[in-house]
């Protein structure tokens, strides 16, 4: 479904060619160590019954990887919601579990979901628009954020200059989240993976960095690679609840 006004999209929206290389990129598990961080700590959030029996949305979706892992996890039928600006994104989250429903919306507006009707909403290296995930929360439910350390995928970083890790971080998370919610926890989650030339060239065009590989030449450096090459993943999973 297209909430978008008249059907349009929104400038930046994943590209049918990016969403193919994160689907098999994340299909090959070189993430499952973060969706399983998320599936456990949601499924702490929901042991303390937060939000009764709303769903799980999640803003800026994509595949709906992160989502369907995280139903997966939760006891019983709770329904799950992709919210993206990409359509080919969307389409795959729609088939990513049985319980998803995926909407296209612009992330940054209004979303087209009812006042506290989140048990649980996910943001995963995905805009965050504070004043709706805080509308759109239940009463006791959670946010579940992730964002990249400045040693996310380090190895490609240096090795094919791509984007780097903005060092405030934090401080922009916190910026952004304020004076709708508080930090109630926080985790790092740092694994290596090795990564094929396959999978390498997949981690390059599935980001941020797709829009400028083939300027920076990245996507010809990748063939003087180790094969397999040992990447870092380091990200920071924060629980946040809605501020008093």
């Amino acid at each position: 479904m297209n909430l978008l006004p008249g059907g349009r999209s929104v400038p930046g929206g994943d590209t049918p060619d990016m969403v193919s290389a994160r689907d098999a990129f994340l299909a090959a598990g070189h993430f499952a160590p973060l969706a399983a961080a998320l599936a456990e700590e949601a499924r702490a959030t929901a042991s303390a019954e937060p939000g009764g029996n709303g769903c799980v949305a999640e803003a800026g979706a994509g595949t709906g990887y992160y989502l369907a892992a995280v139903l997966d996890a939760l006891p019983g039928d709770r329904p799950g919601l992709a919210l993206d600006a990409s359509k080919a994104a969307l389409r795959r989250a729609a088939r990513a579990h049985p319980r998803i429903g995926a909407v296209g919306c612009d992330v940054w507006q209004a979303l087209p979901v009812a006042d506290g009707a989140a048990a649980v909403v996910l943001n995963v290296f995905a805009p965050r628009n504070g004043s709706e995930f805080r509308r759109i929360l239940a009463p006791g439910g959670r946010l579940l954020v992730v964002t990249p350390n400045p040693g996310h995928m380090r190895e490609l970083v240096t090795a094919l200059g791509l984007l780097t890790v903005d060092e405030d971080k934090p401080e922009r998370l916190a910026r952004s989240l304020d004076p709708w919610f508080r930090r109630v926890a926080a985790r790092e989650i740092t694994a290596t993976t090795p990564l094929s030339q396959a999978a390498v060239l997949a981690a390059v065009l599935m980001g941020p960095s797709a829009w400028q590989a083939a300027a920076r030449g990245s996507i010809a450096k990748i063939d003087g690679l180790p094969d397999p090459l040992p990447v870092t993943l380091s990200v920071t999973l924060s629980t946040w609840t809605a501020a008093r």
